[in-house]
């Protein structure tokens, strides 16, 4: 149903279709059930395909960025399944390296296509690409198409009554969940479309290019058996679906293999999103408590890419603003105190073990557990008292899985800044968290094995070992591992202290 539905949706008409069109992947990197390429396919009577390095952002990158390469590794499997599904050799990917914005409108005229096929980008400088893009295929008298690809449900889709975006995740959720059907969660089909394919012109024929060939050395990527591609993000769903009913009991501890590790793929799109919630939907309607859960997460990614469409919350030019606008006039710490408190919080040097492992996780990997985010952004804001976009800007340039949205989005619930955020007055505790969601310290030790002589009570807060145990274990504090560089409970009534001072007054 969900597949007729959506193809008696695009009103194709072949006669009213276009000769020949062009799909541009960006965030997009599969063939199936791909919107913009089976609107293309049922539209076009021959279609080209292309996938641009575009060196606006790659520019700004390091040299070895694992995104890099997850990128490079999954446009050449896009490349193989796209001659694959064709049948001929030759009609897979044009790959261009240089400005996207430049890039497509002359290939666009320079393969005399009439519409060009992409899917909606809604980051706010990816917006100015695309309208810029758009103004020079006007120009040009090229059609541009877009279609929603990325989330199930975009901008105003859902609104409150009142007919406003929601502020607020829950009422969100149960709108999400009420509108949620088989029209919304199903499949495109793009396969059975594949004849229109066409072959790339030969100038355009050669390879996709290395790393190197980019400007970019390799990384520890495959070392860390990070699977990429189309074909990596169904290995990993399939292993998930295994594991998905105990994801509610197993998702908060993070030696567990708990989560489903898909967020890189969700990020660049070779995994479908509404193929993942169609199988939380289903499952969770069968009384799957962990698929339920598990769904609610793909729900809170939709909820942070309303915020950033509905909200002002990022511009153009990377700038992140306090959904509440009071917040905005916190005075964090500053100076060369508060620049030598968030290098040891980005280099792991804080003395609060799960916080300094999680940064070792982040660092040595591009991951981080879900609950570590939480804890490593609220002792940044709430222990440390740092501004909260140095720590976003932080997890921007490490994590493989960055995406503006969703990292905005919880770096401002942490830090208390945003809409349905966590309550300024409750301030994760970095060793409760710790006893709690790494009770053995398995996590920890994976990442500070110079810590593993210590007995577990004190292995979460090696300032309260005695002398004995810190000897037995070979451990001097400030030499072998860091002293604390903040008492949580001091900092706890430093934070109510700041917050305090720009909470709104209630009237009278």
């Amino acid at each position: 149903m969900g597949i007729l539905a959506k193809e008696a949706a695009t009103g194709f008409d072949m006669d009213n279709g276009y000769p020949t069109g062009l799909v541009w992947f960006r965030r997009d990197l599969r063939a199936a059930d791909h919107a913009a390429l089976h609107h293309a396919l049922t539209t076009c009577r021959q279609v080209h395909c292309v996938f641009v390095f575009d060196t606006a952002i790659l520019d700004r990158l390091a040299r070895r960025d694992r995104r890099v390469e997850f990128i490079r590794d999954s446009v050449a499997e896009l490349d193989a399944t796209l001659r694959r599904l064709a049948g001929r050799e030759h009609a897979g990917l044009i790959v261009l390296h240089g400005p996207a914005a430049d890039q497509v409108p002359w290939l666009a005229q320079s393969l005399g296509v009439q519409a060009v096929f992409a899917n909606h980008d809604y980051e706010p400088q990816a917006l100015a690409r695309d309208a810029a893009v758009r103004g020079a295929l006007a120009n040009a008298g090229i059609a541009l198409h877009t279609y929603k690809d990325q989330v199930v449900f975009e901008g105003r889709e859902l609104l409150t009554q009142a007919g406003t975006p929601y502020a607020v995740f829950t009422p969100y959720k149960n709108a999400w969940l009420a509108k949620a059907d088989d029209f919304f969660l199903g499949s495109y089909a793009v396969a059975r479309h594949a004849a229109q394919l066409a072959e790339r012109p030969g100038h355009y024929a050669r390879q996709v290019p290395e790393l190197a060939d980019l400007g970019f050395e390799s990384t520890n990527l495959h070392e860390l058996k990070i699977p990429t591609g189309e074909s990596g993000g169904q290995a990993l769903f399939e292993d998930f679906l295994q594991r998905i009913d105990r994801y509610d009991l197993q998702r908060d501890f993070p030696a567990h293999k708990g989560p489903s590790y898909l967020s890189v793929h969700l990020r660049f799109g070779t995994v479908s999103v509404r193929e993942l919630a169609r199988a939380a939907w289903q499952r969770a309607a069968g009384g799957s408590t962990g698929a339920a859960t598990w769904l609610g997460e793909l729900v809170w990614r939709d909820f942070y890419f309303q915020v950033l469409a509905n909200f002002r919350v990022s511009d153009e030019q990377g700038a992140s603003h306090s959904f509440k606008r009071e917040y905005d006039a916190i005075k964090w710490e500053h100076g060369k105190p508060a620049e030598q408190l968030f290098a040891a919080w980005c280099e792991g040097r804080t003395g609060y073990p799960l916080v300094d492992a999680a940064m070792a996780q982040i660092n040595q990997t591009g991951y981080m557990h879900n609950r570590l985010r939480m804890v490593t952004a609220s002792f940044l804001s709430k222990d440390l008292g740092l501004d909260w976009r140095w720590g976003e800007r932080y997890f921007a340039e490490k994590l493989n899985d960055y995406d503006l949205a969703s990292n905005n989005g919880g770096w401002q619930w942490a830090s208390s800044s945003g809409c349905d955020a966590q309550p300024y007055f409750r301030i994760f505790n970095p060793v409760s968290q710790s006893r709690k969601f790494d009770p053995d310290g398995k996590f920890i030790l994976r990442y500070l094995p110079q810590l593993e002589g210590l007995p577990v009570p004190v292995l979460h807060a090696p300032w309260e070992a005695n002398e004995v145990e810190l000897a037995a274990a070979g451990i001097v504090l400030g030499r072998d591992y860091p002293e604390r560089i903040v008492d949580h409970d001091d900092a706890r009534q430093r934070t109510l202290a700041r917050y305090a001072a720009v909470k709104p007054k209630k009237k009278a």
